[in-house]
């Protein structure tokens, strides 16, 4: 990680599975981050948490991580609330857990029932540890049959929670998708988050950030490294996060490599240990 501190002053890093697990954060991950920063390099936390940046930093806190590994959080909740406000007409049904309402504050968005609703923003499951995907059929079965739109707050499909895999909010966008339902989706590996972050690193910078400055930094292959790809972005890939890596380092790139084949790998690492 030192010589990628060299070679790139911005990471864009993700969070869950790189920072922490949904349980405990990473130390050696923490770490690297902070001496990155010491050295004069800036830290973006670039994550499709259907969360405000507000409510991310809140849970970090939370679980543990020490605010000084970041300068910034940009989230896909922060983007989604632009999509609310354009396609939802302020008023909203909310498919997600209560836990997610931090996307709300600061804008005028009004959480109504279904049949009053302008579009439909989906964070999530409503029970992500307990709910089975076949319990969303009648719903998203309605959603179509109002012609709502979908604004995904969070395009991951899955994610891991400690040794339990969970589906996410991107699933279900999947599955409305495939009924023929119009689908928003908010984070990566979408441009507007990327966009977002770079105006954040510009910010903290102090002038304009051009990409082969930055690195991304990411476990998932359809959202981080395939998003780095198609934002211009070099990526650093961490296996163990949503990926396999139990027959090596060498197979896991290969096999990411495959799905994204323009992905731009610099190396891939089990964790961003600093030598």
């Amino acid at each position: 990680m030192q010589r990628l501190s060299a070679n790139y002053p911005v990471w864009f890093c993700d969070i869950w599975g790189v920072v922490h697990d949904g349980v405990r954060p990473f130390p050696i991950t923490v770490a690297a981050l902070r001496r990155h920063r010491a050295g004069g390099g800036s830290v973006i936390l670039v994550t499709n948490s259907p969360r405000s940046h507000l409510g991310v930093e809140r849970q970090l806190l939370e679980l543990g991580v020490d605010p000084g590994s970041h300068d910034r959080i940009v989230t896909s909740g922060d983007v989604t609330q632009v999509l609310m406000r354009l396609h939802g007409g302020g008023r909203v049904f909310h498919l997600g857990p209560a836990r997610d309402q931090s996307i709300y504050e600061g804008t005028e968005v009004e959480r109504v029932a279904l049949e009053d609703a302008r579009a439909v923003l989906c964070t999530g499951l409503f029970d992500d540890l307990n709910d089975r995907l076949e319990d969303y059929d009648t719903l998203l079965s309605e959603m179509k049959r109002l012609g709502l739109v979908m604004i995904c707050a969070n395009p991951d499909k899955i994610v891991k929670k400690g040794a339990r895999i969970l589906y996410c909010a991107g699933k279900l966008a999947e599955l409305y998708a495939a009924r023929g339902g119009e689908v928003l989706m908010a984070g990566k590996p979408f441009s507007p988050i990327y966009d977002l972050a770079m105006a954040e690193a510009a910010q903290i910078r102090g002038r304009p950030v051009d990409r082969p400055e930055v690195l991304a930094i990411g476990d998932g292959p359809e959202t981080d490294i395939r998003g780095a790809a198609d934002y211009g972005l070099d990526a650093l890939l961490v296996a163990e996060g949503v990926t396999d890596a139990a027959e090596g380092l060498h197979a896991v790139e290969a096999g990411v490599l495959r799905a994204v084949p323009h992905a731009r790998i610099v190396a891939t690492v089990h964790d961003l240990s600093w030598t």
